[in-house]
């Protein structure tokens, strides 16, 4: 077994200070990103939240529901892809 001596932090000792802002509220934030992918011309604009790939959790209906607010889902692997190229949505992020 192998002990680790060096000092390790928790939450406890960290502290987050928040940025000043001139905003008044919450609700005037703007989440909305664009993304340029490094290796592709691609390009995503959205709110950078993703549903993770958990079971119940990456699945259509829940991906249908995101992208209405334009956050992306992570979906589970056994959806089969011909099916998936049929849905709007999804359509311009799968290749066949």
């Amino acid at each position: 077994m192998r002990i680790e001596e060096e000092l390790k932090l928790d939450y406890s000792d960290v502290l987050f200070r928040p940025k000043r802002s001139t905003l008044k509220s919450r609700k005037d934030v703007n989440l909305l990103r664009t993304y340029r992918f490094k290796y592709s011309k691609n390009e995503w604009s959205g709110i950078p939240i993703i549903a993770a790939n958990m079971d119940g959790v990456g699945e259509l209906s829940i991906a249908k529901k995101l992208n209405d607010h334009g956050m992306i889902t992570c979906l589970t692997k056994q959806h089969d892809v011909k099916k998936l190229n049929k849905i709007k949505i999804l359509r311009k992020f799968i290749k066949i």
